[in-house]
């Protein structure tokens, strides 16, 4: 199994825009890519700018069908704009 935690430092006034892009992701991803276990988007609440993406998947085949699918392709072009400045991206894998 492996987990993901996306982390995604956006822009304020874009916020609610990357909110409305990234429901459409979770929504699309959990109904479209087979070995999706979860998939959830989250605020942070001292942080409001700060938003990740939990991820869980079967393996590492899952997650890559995932990251080459089009709605994901889609929808991190369009974060591009949104974001203030990168974020972490951790992969891990489940030891217990």
């Amino acid at each position: 199994m492996i987990k993901v935690v996306a982390e995604n430092f956006i822009k304020s006034e874009k916020v609610e825009e990357f909110i409305v892009l990234a429901k459409q992701l979770v929504q699309d991803t959990r109904q479209n890519d087979a070995g999706c276990i979860r998939y959830e988007l989250l605020q942070d609440i001292k942080d409001q700018q700060l938003l990740t993406i939990l991820e869980e998947w079967e393996d590492q085949e899952a997650l890559n069908k995932h990251m080459a699918a089009k709605h994901f392709k889609e929808a991190i072009a369009l974060f591009a704009d949104l974001v203030e400045k990168p974020g972490n991206i951790n992969l891990y894998k489940t030891l217990v």
